[in-house]
């Protein structure tokens, strides 16, 4: 059964001081963005509307999946964070004395949405940055010409050379960084490339 919002807060958030009932600037930021119904759309065809045990909320849902991408956790590491912060659920509108949705039923209801409700809910948040004149949805119009050319493969001469060019840089980074002051190091660069080149033009004639 599908479920939007969460019910009334709990009593226990009318002790706790106000300091901790604040959200951090960006979370409160990415709250007013989600706090808008055109959010729930993608989700309505995945829930009935009256059958079945009751869905996880939608907004719990959307402020769930925000942390867990936008900080790179895994399910269970979510959840697990989530219940040990007061700020992390409050913005995720699940109260003091609740349970947070286990890890798997997340991963049921990712997977039963699939990638269409990601595009949806993508497609939404573009309509709604460009109502508040974030971005501009203007069509872009390309001329593309495709142009025939040999492909230079990488050859063994020329990877070492290049590995020899990284080393030096790295070297000097080091020293630049107070290491290494006793080690002599000679620049090789020059060098490697004219063995490089060398090789090249042998290889050339040879080929003839």
């Amino acid at each position: 059964m599908l479920r939007t919002r969460n019910a009334q807060p709990s009593l226990w958030e009318s002790v706790l001081p106000e300091i901790c009932l604040r959200l951090p600037v960006q979370l409160q930021r990415v709250d007013e963005w989600l706090d808008d119904e055109r959010f729930f759309a993608p989700f309505r065809a995945h829930f009935d509307a009256r059958l079945g045990r009751p869905s996880v909320p939608l907004e719990t849902y959307l402020r769930l999946m925000f942390l867990k991408h936008r900080y790179q956790l895994g399910f269970e590491t979510l959840c697990r964070e989530v219940s040990d912060s007061i700020s992390w659920r409050r913005f995720c509108r699940i109260d003091i004395d609740a349970k947070v949705p286990h890890p798997t039923t997340l991963m049921k209801i990712t997977t039963r949405c699939g990638e269409q409700a990601v595009a949806q809910l993508n497609e939404v948040l573009l309509d709604k940055a460009n109502e508040a004149k974030l971005v501009r949805l203007g069509k872009v119009r390309a001329d593309t010409t495709v142009v025939s050319a040999d492909v230079e493969y990488p050859t063994d001469s020329g990877l070492l050379a290049k590995a020899i060019a990284r080393i030096g840089r790295l070297v000097r980074r080091i020293k630049a960084a107070g290491g290494a002051r006793r080690t002599r190091f000679r620049d090789r660069r020059r060098a490697a490339a004219k063995r490089v080149r060398l090789l090249a033009s042998k290889l050339h004639l040879r080929a003839r």
